[in-house]
């Protein structure tokens, strides 16, 4: 379980295809702490630490996480969301975040808001994932606060500590983030659809 509370932005230095799967090798702040076998969120996806140096980690993607996240798109040199997981007894500063991305969103506007940024985003609606007005959504990992949400588009507001500590500040209009919905919103939607 995460939080969606960024603690450190890596960056891809490798990239290997062993045949569906891909294997990223991250360099980060970080790194040298981890364990093998140890779950990180990388861009809000759990993925599992697989090798450990004095400056990197290495992790794969199956081609399930490749074919409904971003990962797959990531190249050489991108900055990389990390989070670790929750401890038992630590405060749960975002929400509850599983590293379980639902889909993905394309950025659809970008506003610089004199010291803040707001960005919209569209998702499809086809894979029956809601979100609320002022409820929690999970972008690239990141704990964020939904805002204007209608159909298949909502808003989140950008503080600028936000915007330095993540790598939210490389997404522009066309790019593709990762989606966690919120877990409640989930069960809540999915017993309405039983009903």
């Amino acid at each position: 379980m995460f939080t969606g509370i960024i603690e450190h932005i890596g960056r891809v230095v490798g990239l290997r295809h062993e045949q569906t799967n891909l294997d990223l090798i991250i360099e980060s702040p970080i790194s040298h702490e981890l364990k093998i076998d140890q779950s990180v969120s990388h861009n809000g996806v759990c993925l599992t630490v697989v090798e450990v140096t004095a400056t990197t980690h290495r992790v794969t993607a199956i081609d399930e996480t490749l074919k409904k996240t971003n990962i797959g798109a990531l190249a050489i040199g991108d900055e990389v969301n990390l989070e670790r997981c929750t401890k038992v007894g630590d405060r749960l500063d975002g929400h509850i975040v599983q590293g379980h991305v639902d889909q993905t969103a394309t950025c659809i506007r970008v506003e610089e808001q004199d010291g803040s940024w707001l960005f919209t985003f569209r998702y499809a609606p086809s894979m029956q994932n809601i979100v609320v007005e002022k409820g929690s959504v999970c972008i690239n990992g990141t704990s964020l606060t939904a805002f204007n949400a209608a159909g298949d588009t909502f808003s989140v507001a950008i503080i600028p500590y936000t915007y330095e500590h993540t790598n939210i500040k490389q997404v522009k209009v066309g790019s593709l983030v990762n989606i966690e919905f919120d877990i409640i919103g989930k069960y809540v939607a999915r017993m309405m659809e039983m009903k």
